[in-house]
């Protein structure tokens, strides 16, 4: 699969890069403990689904038997648009290259099959949901992380510990018109929507009444 998703999120700050903390010289009697202890191999543990109960987003992670979430996943239009995704076989293409823990753990912990997903042009003129998804497979590793030759490559990843998850969407429809980003921005009902709260996030959560509401913005004639 062609690096899409990513370069959409690095651009919308999803994407981050790994940066080194410099380390202060330990004590002499530190170092030299350090020396006669037996060495032992740093083991990386994997990403934790930590206990959701608490948190801004703790609703999401938790849902009745049966129930339907939604969704809103950015990509830049010249670089992986809804049209691709039409074009694509069977409609359906895997959401990789995302770098960021909480659009992770979206995908991984709280995203399931059937949940709807609004597919949105980011950094476009203008920006705007421009149609629907639905989630037709579950979190999964992603390998672009484990892909040397891949823009968004992970050298601290591990296939035994995944760190960075996926899941593959498949279009539903094209809207008649894009609803544009001022144009939710201006209106009372899409005031809390997290779209226009945690804006540089390219995976966010979406409200059954939000997600009423923009489809109906997205029938109606310019």
């Amino acid at each position: 699969m062609p690096a899409k998703k990513g370069a959409a999120t690095a651009k919308t700050g999803t994407a981050k890069k790994t940066v080194v903390a410099r380390k202060r010289s330990p004590p002499k009697k530190a170092v030299a403990a350090k020396k006669t202890a037996t060495t032992r191999p740093v083991v990386k543990k994997a990403p934790q689904s930590m206990p959701y109960e608490q948190g801004k987003w703790a609703h999401v992670f938790v849902r009745a038997a049966g129930e339907r979430r939604y969704w809103l996943i950015k990509s830049e239009p010249d670089v992986f648009s809804i049209d691709d995704l039409f074009a694509a076989p069977t409609r359906t293409t895997g959401w990789d290259s995302v770098r960021n823990s909480t659009a992770r753990n979206f995908m991984r912990d709280a995203m399931k099959s059937g949940d709807l997903v609004f597919y949105y042009h980011s950094n476009a003129e203008p920006s705007a949901v421009v149609g629907t998804c639905e989630v037709v497979r579950e979190g999964y590793p992603d390998p672009t992380a484990l892909d040397p030759a891949h823009e968004y490559f992970d050298p601290a990843s591990n296939p035994d510990t995944p760190t960075w998850f996926m899941v593959d969407v498949r279009v539903l429809s094209k809207f008649a018109r894009p609803v544009s980003l001022a144009e939710i921005k201006s209106t009372s009902a899409l005031s809390e929507m997290a779209l226009v709260k945690m804006g540089r996030l390219s995976v966010v959560p979406v409200t059954p009444a939000e997600w009423e509401t923009v489809v109906k913005m997205g029938a109606r004639s310019a």
